[in-house]
């Protein structure tokens, strides 16, 4: 059972480079146009690659491929994927190219697209693209470098912060010419700035002049991607159609990749209707995020016969931050005292062993599944990291580091629910005829805010041991509109969510954890945190010259968030549990740090032509 986060980054097309250069590989450094971008490492592929190494070339094209979306989403009520409001449809990323593309095999690489290169100055203060002439919108319109700066103003301006916020230190954009711009950019925290560039949406100017950036819409949306939205039915399905006459097709780095004629995402109200549909044959292709149905709910004909198989992909990428996210903005959760108390009355054990069949493992840390993520005691480069902070941090910041606390698996751990007693009492909440209560004779209270049912089976036996501490518990769960609304303005006491991590972490964590996002509505720090000793931190991890650097900063701010208690950890598994129907085959070669389904798998009509017979 995996979460989501609120709103997905938008993903990235893919694309290539002809450039003619003397060098096989270039990294960010480099103060010449470079067909590629990283953070740090030199780039895997040269500039004469052909293709990337986890997709077949030969891939057919053709055939279609309908699922079920991964943002928890039961309708949709706009096209336009940039803003906070509304609940946009999902699939819009692949309207839309960036100027460079991720390489699903590397830790943070990026190749251009409709950029064919990238210059970053020797002062690293700017970083100039280079425009492919002959890309195109949708409609037959060229992509100037007019629509790129466009891009960038209305969404620092007006995109949702998981845009904006990584944009606040790009001073400016600039068209030189009609396929040239500029970006420049202020401060010192400028690593990573090329990059979020890189992977920003170009938008068309011209369609945003008749349709207000900043209001929903379901007008069709216009980009220069290899898919377009054929039709739709809100709260029912999108369809996407391939474009025969995307501009960028025959790229090195698209061949093989996009080999569906047509994606189509399904929408129902729950996910006991979903897995229903699916094994009727209503769509192909479905994640299973519950481990109790991944276990017991596939014992029907059409698995045990092989027309349904059922895949485990292994997921390479950092695991990230699953929990129960607490917000820290209420009065009654700022002591760290009582947040400790709630992980301990959460049984993981239990619920590992009744609920998930023994499917996950407890998740202990921010970066889990991940070298940054923090073990044992600091280590000298992380104690020199921590140090001019020690007085403004806890003395369990020191020590070895916090890991939630392991259970009998009773359900009802006493030794642990004692401990969690003691930490209440010396927060100041003290049992009152077998209620919680503070000093004014207010009760402890804490309501469960979700939008799915899925968790209310996880949360129950929580709730009981909360209530064993005399706290007044409870499970609210609204619809997905209203939802949004109240996480987007932080009115909820607890939460689910998941913090999804790049290999490289950097400017996401702003928005996670950073004191400027705590108070800004929309933003993912959902748990509030403003720790001053974690701005610095961040700010350090964002200039960090190396992945070893990196690597010590991040231990030591997973240090701090662990030893504050500011969620109640939940669970990871390091692999994708997908079922669906057999007519699909894949690539030898599994992306490293993506499914693979959507880009690199094809309809298989052979096999489609047999599940038919049987």
């Amino acid at each position: 059972m995996k979460l989501s986060g609120l709103k997905r980054p938008f993903a990235a097309a893919v694309a290539a480079l002809l450039l003619v250069t003397a060098h096989s590989s270039m990294t960010v450094q480099a103060s010449s146009p470079s067909h590629g971008l990283s953070a740090f490492d030199e780039l895997k592929y040269p500039a004469d690659f052909k293709h990337f190494d986890y997709v077949n070339p030969d891939a057919p094209k053709g055939g279609s491929l309908s699922m079920i979306g991964t943002a928890g989403l039961i309708t949709f009520d706009s096209f336009n994927n940039y803003i906070l409001k509304g609940d946009a449809a999902q699939g819009l990323s692949f309207v839309y190219d960036t100027l460079m593309a991720r390489a699903f095999d590397e830790p943070d690489a990026v190749y251009g697209l409709v950029a064919h290169s990238a210059e970053l100055a020797d002062d690293k203060k700017s970083v100039t693209f280079y425009l492919r002439p002959e890309a195109k919108f949708a409609d037959g319109t060229p992509v100037t470098a007019a629509d790129v700066v466009f891009s960038f103003e209305v969404l620092k301006e007006k995109g949702t912060p998981f845009i904006s916020f990584p944009l606040r230190d790009v001073e400016k954009a600039e068209a030189l010419d009609d396929h040239t711009v500029r970006y420049t950019f202020k401060g010192d925290l400028v690593r990573d700035l090329p990059l979020s560039i890189a992977e920003l949406p170009v938008l068309p100017k011209a369609f945003y002049e008749k349709h207000p950036f900043d209001e929903t819409w379901l007008a069709k949306p216009l980009g220069s991607g290899p898919y377009e939205v054929a039709d739709f039915k809100p709260g029912t399905y999108v369809t996407y159609r391939r474009r025969d006459d995307y501009w960028a097709k025959d790229l090195p780095v698209n061949r093989g990749q996009f080999n569906f004629e047509e994606l189509r995402y399904e929408y129902y109200r729950d996910r006991t209707a979903e897995l229903q549909n699916l094994l009727n044959g209503n769509f192909d292709l479905r994640e299973e995020f519950t481990s109790v149905d991944w276990a017991t709910a596939y014992n029907v004909p059409a698995v045990r016969d092989g027309r349904i198989l059922r895949k485990t992909l292994p997921d390479m990428r950092p695991s990230g931050a699953q929990g129960f996210m607490i917000n820290t903005r209420r009065k009654k959760f700022k002591d760290p005292r009582v947040r400790k108390a709630l992980d301990y009355a959460f049984d993981f054990e239990w619920t590992n062993n009744n609920l998930f069949y023994e499917l996950y493992e407890r998740t202990g840390s921010y970066f889990e599944n991940s070298d940054m993520k923090a073990q044992g005691k600091p280590s000298s480069a992380e104690l020199a990291l921590l140090e001019p902070f020690r007085d403004q941090l806890s003395a369990e910041v020191f020590e070895e580091v916090y890991s939630p606390p392991v259970s009998s698996a009773n359900g009802q751990d006493r030794k642990l629910l004692r401990e969690a007693d003691r930490l209440l009492r010396e927060a100041g909440w003290t049992l009152q005829k077998r209620k919680r209560k503070n000093a004014k004779g207010e009760q402890l209270s804490i309501e469960f805010l979700l939008f799915s049912k899925a968790f209310v089976r996880v949360i129950n036996p929580y709730i009981s041991n909360l209530k064993r501490l005399g706290i007044d518990a409870r499970i609210r769960v609204v619809d997905s509109a209203q939802y949004q609304r109240r996480i987007k303005s932080f009115d909820f006491d607890i939460t689910t969510t998941r913090y999804v991590l790049p290999l490289t972490p950097g400017l996401e964590m702003i928005n996670y954890w950073s004191s400027t996002t705590a108070q800004t509505d929309g933003s993912l720090n959902l748990a509030g945190i403003a720790n001053p000793a974690i701005d610095s931190l961040v700010d350090k991890a964002l200039a960090a010259q190396s992945r070893e650097e990196l690597t010590n900063i991040t231990r030591a701010i997973d240090r701090i968030l662990r030893a504050t208690h500011y969620w109640v950890p939940h669970w990871y598994k390091a692999a994708h549990h997908v079922a669906f129907w057999d007519k699909f085959s894949w690539p030898e070669t599994k992306p490293k740090y993506d499914r693979g389904i959507i880009r690199t798998w094809w309809y298989d009509k052979e096999k489609a032509a047999k599940l038919n017979k049987r």
